[in-house]
């Protein structure tokens, strides 16, 4: 194991197209969605514990989730959890981490990836990893793992790069595209030169601070203070400074920007597990195309259907097709699969009458 390579594993994020199964005070990277015996975010953990030292791995949250993660992530130095005191999206979450790995480490090269997501091809997935991490520490470069896309999907941003590598699998990106309409997608996947943006990207602690000096130049001004301070100010210091910085994605602020940005095209069995859907894609399909994920249950004339009770009550089901229901031991929700998108705003209707059920 190189100990100078480190991982970051961001899990600030509410899940709120996974309610009312995943919660305000437990969001989905808590959850054990597969039904496997691990949440996501012990998944995510178990990927890379082969091939990262323990003192290595950090886990940045928002504070209300830290105890959830000592919890799940007991493996984890406590000091190794770095927890948000607001919600200001991932380019400020991701200078944060680094400010303090480079504390104890200013050679070190991080890998920043979501907790939430689903890998099939794990150790395949971790020699690409492995290429990441080398090319990033021998270049001044930011390197992202692409997906090939398997579907013109208008859901993700897309990586357009370059088919001949400059190294390895590592190839350099010409652009990045915002999530497209579906003509648009169609496109790309005809191509062949696009990939799908998966959120994971690896560089060193200097190719990290010279981009945001130059791209992000005011949010690095106000988090600097925390690379000197002393360890007992460190926390006051992150209390004082990170509700100041600006809301903005790492994406936006930096990589959409940066000129030294290359990729891995990737074939790891990736999902991100954003809605129900992508989930029902996943799960193993009864014959009449049902995902059923629990034991207690009665389908007659029933397809298409995503089924999660969460509950001991027995589920009986007729003539239905095309619907997500969950039932949680204070919600039963029932919508239609392909309105799916909406359920995230869905969180508007239940605080304003329902709270208690976020």
């Amino acid at each position: 194991m190189n100990h100078n390579h480190y991982i970051s594993i961001m899990a600030g994020g509410v899940g709120s197209r996974f309610w009312p199964a995943s919660r305000e005070a437990r969001p989905k990277q808590f959850i054990d969605m597969l039904g496997m015996g691990r949440s996501l975010l012990q998944m995510t953990y178990d990927r890379f514990a082969p091939m990262i030292r323990q003192q290595n791995m950090y886990c940045v949250t928002n504070r209300a989730y830290e105890g959830l993660v000592g919890e799940h992530l007991p493996e984890l130095p406590a000091v190794n959890i770095i927890g948000e005191p607001s919600r200001n999206n991932t380019a400020p979450s991701v200078l944060l981490t680094a400010l303090i790995i480079s504390r104890e480490n200013p050679n070190a090269v991080i890998g920043f990836v979501p907790s939430d997501h689903l890998i099939v091809k794990d150790e395949h997935y971790r020699q690409l990893c492995q290429e990441a991490f080398e090319y990033a520490a021998n270049h001044e470069a930011i390197v992202t793992l692409g997906i090939h896309p398997s579907r013109p999907d208008t859901g993700f941003g897309y990586i357009n790069y370059e088919k001949r590598s400059v190294s390895g699998h590592v190839h350099k990106v010409l652009s990045f595209r915002e999530k497209p309409d579906l003509a648009t997608a169609e496109q790309f996947i005809l191509s062949g030169d696009y990939l799908w943006n998966a959120g994971m990207f690896f560089m060193s602690i200097k190719t990290l601070f010279a981009a945001y000096e130059r791209h992000a130049p005011e949010l690095y001004r106000i988090l600097l203070p925390l690379r000197n301070a002393s360890k007992e100010e460190v926390a006051g210091l992150i209390s004082d400074l990170y509700p100041q910085t600006p809301n903005l994605s790492i994406d936006y602020a930096i990589i959409e920007k940066a000129e030294d940005v290359y990729t891995i095209p990737s074939d790891i069995g990736w999902s991100d597990l954003g809605t129900w859907n992508s989930l029902f894609q996943q799960i193993e399909k009864d014959e009449s195309g049902n995902a059923v994920m629990c034991d207690h249950i009665i389908l007659e004339n029933v397809t298409n259907t995503l089924v999660r009770n969460n509950t001991d009550k027995l589920v009986i089901l007729r003539d239905v097709k095309d619907l997500i229901i969950v039932e949680e031991e204070d919600v039963l929700l029932i919508y239609p699969m392909n309105k799916e998108q909406e359920i995230k705003q869905l969180g508007n209707k239940v605080r304003a009458n329902f709270e208690r059920h976020l």
